[in-house]
């Protein structure tokens, strides 16, 4: 079964036109489609708030977590396979510089290579990840993970894991059963996702061959849950 792809800039650029866009759904809920491996194949989305949690939540058709990136044996030119929850959220809410683009947690695997905080191993698991999206035509997704520029110190979280790219590392419970991927994480650390909007995406991820910027491009995209990237959904609030 093939996973379909969508390329080209105009994935990025509806990204980011409607990243401050309104939003009227709660959860999204969108067709199944087979021809989407169906652990990509995203049937609904959501982000609620329960008992001093934000759980972001996708289901897909079967089998999440299931299919996962070949070892390579070399970081560079390696894959990462991601569910992604793209949101409304300002970079400055989750430790970085305000208003460097796309806020989006990431539930990653990567087979080649460990990114975890304080030099931890993560290679061998799904694992959470917020990222920072950024507009590069160079990247066959049409956006890439920010790159921080070489001599530059910018606002970082303290669990960022050392990459010279916006990324942190949380240690958020994360669970892939059956249809389900699911992130738990505690309100005090994102107070701001209660009023966030968002959409939900799964994606291919790819090392730059050569290291250079992008050293992190989304190569492609598997589905998005609205059809379009126009973050419908809208946390809903729990206990």
């Amino acid at each position: 079964m093939r996973i379909r792809k969508m390329r080209g800039p105009g994935l990025a650029t509806a990204a980011l036109v409607c990243a401050t866009a309104g939003a009227a759904a709660h959860e999204i809920a969108a067709p199944s489609d087979p021809a989407v491996m169906a652990p990509f194949d995203i049937v609904e989305t959501r982000i609620v708030t329960d008992h001093g949690h934000a759980i972001f939540r996708t289901r897909v058709r079967a089998d999440a977590g299931k299919a996962t990136p070949q070892a390579t044996g070399a970081f560079a030119g390696s894959e990462v396979y991601a569910y992604v929850w793209p949101t409304t959220l300002n970079s400055w809410d989750v430790g970085f510089e305000r208003d460097q683009g796309i806020v989006a947690l990431a539930v990653t695997f990567h087979p080649d290579f460990d990114d975890a905080a304080y030099g931890g191993k993560n290679r061998d698991r799904w694992h959470p990840h917020w990222v920072v999206l950024a507009e590069d035509a160079a990247c066959g997704g049409g956006l890439k993970v920010r790159d921080i520029p070489a001599g530059t110190t910018p606002r970082l979280p303290e669990t960022w894991p050392g990459a010279p790219i916006l990324i942190d590392s949380p240690e958020y419970k994360t669970e892939l059963a059956a249809d389900i991927v699911e992130v738990h994480i505690p309100l005090e650390a994102i107070g701001a996702i209660a009023s966030a909007s968002f959409d939900g995406v799964t994606a291919g991820l790819r090392v730059d061959a050569n290291l250079h910027a992008p050293l992190l491009c989304v190569a492609d995209v598997f589905k998005v849950a609205s059809g379009d990237l126009s973050l419908p959904g809208k946390v809903v609030p729990g206990n």
